[in-house]
């Protein structure tokens, strides 16, 4: 996987928005406001910090030496991968999808949502009494 595919497969994830807070060397991906995924384009080979489940951090870690605690993350919670050098696209991706639904799950719920379904409520309540 290049930076081109990782940046094309975190952007199709819902919600998924894309930012260079750091500068233009570091594309970060966000769900709801939170990052999933930084991605270092200076750094050669290109690498990722993708969040993951503790055990499985350290699990990955053993299995693939391209995969290393995060850099400048928690790096109880977070990876550092090195995209092209070896790891399969295949589990590339499932560490992406992993992070991605870590914060999605953990993300706020959306107030316009919560706002839709609080008019729809009182309306129906509204005709009920009626």
């Amino acid at each position: 996987m290049d930076a081109a595919n990782l940046r094309k497969y975190c952007l199709q994830k819902e919600g998924a928005t894309e930012d260079t807070p750091f500068g233009e060397d570091v594309l970060v991906f966000k769900v709801s406001g939170k990052i999933f995924a930084l991605a270092a384009l200076d750094e050669l080979p290109t690498t990722v910090n993708l969040k993951c489940n503790p055990d499985l951090a350290l699990d990955l870690r053993d299995r693939y030496e391209q995969v290393r605690p995060g850099y400048h993350m928690n790096k109880k919670h977070w990876n550092t991968v090195e995209i092209k050098s070896g790891i399969p696209d295949a589990e590339l991706r499932k560490m992406i999808d992993h992070s991605y639904a870590l914060v999605a799950q953990n993300a706020p719920k959306s107030r316009a949502k919560v706002g839709v379904r609080s008019r729809q409520n009182s309306t129906a309540t509204r005709r009920g009494r009626h």
